[in-house]
């Protein structure tokens, strides 16, 4: 099966981090709270800050919390087990847009826990385009516009959904999962199915 997969917040704990430090920015720097969508998993919808605020945000905490991030509960195990059962991995993801050297920390996060994936797709904005390029049989990401993207166009999709996030209606090309065990379960249903 070949099983399309985002970086941040799934393989990669980033968004926590993101949002934690996005909290800091926002009362500590900026010393107020513009905080306005609490679902929106992205900062620039997520905060009404100005321009030079998000970039302030992006040069100031970007690379801190790459540095900071870790691999996500779960995924090592889960990974491992799909690999020994032969499921090709595709990495489509965003990262390596705003600052380039993202790019590379992922890679040493990766290479730093032994993770080989079988294609990669860096700083890629339209991920249905790469997933029906590569035909993927499913695939993970966290964001919900892309999940639903995705399953509108009939790309069997997990949204990896954290707290407080926007929730999806679940169907036949969308389930939403919160960690790598549900994962597992729902590769494994549609591989049996």
């Amino acid at each position: 099966m070949k099983i399309g997969i985002d970086l941040d917040g799934v393989v990669i704990d980033s968004e926590t981090t993101f949002r934690t430090y996005e909290e800091i920015f926002d009362i500590e720097v900026l010393q107020g709270n513009h905080l306005i969508d609490r679902e929106e998993p992205k900062f620039q919808n997520r905060y009404d800050w100005n321009k030079e605020q998000e970039e302030n945000f992006i040069n100031d905490f970007f690379m801190k919390v790459s540095r900071e991030s870790n691999l996500m509960s779960g995924f090592l195990g889960v990974f491992e087990l799909l690999k020994k059962q032969k499921h090709e991995f595709i990495v489509i993801t965003a990262r390596g847009g705003f600052i380039k050297e993202m790019k590379d920390d992922a890679i040493r996060i990766l290479k730093n826990n032994q993770i080989e994936f079988d294609k990669y797709y860096w700083n890629i904005n339209n991920k249905l385009e790469i997933c029906q390029k590569e035909n993927v049989d499913i695939m993970i990401d966290d964001d919900w516009r892309i999940a639903k993207t995705l399953s509108e166009n009939e790309i069997k999709t997990l949204y990896f959904r954290d707290t407080n996030l926007v929730k999806l209606q679940e169907n036949t090309y969308l389930k939403e999962v919160n960690n790598w065990g549900e994962i597992y379960r729902c590769i494994k249903e549609l591989e049996n199915n």
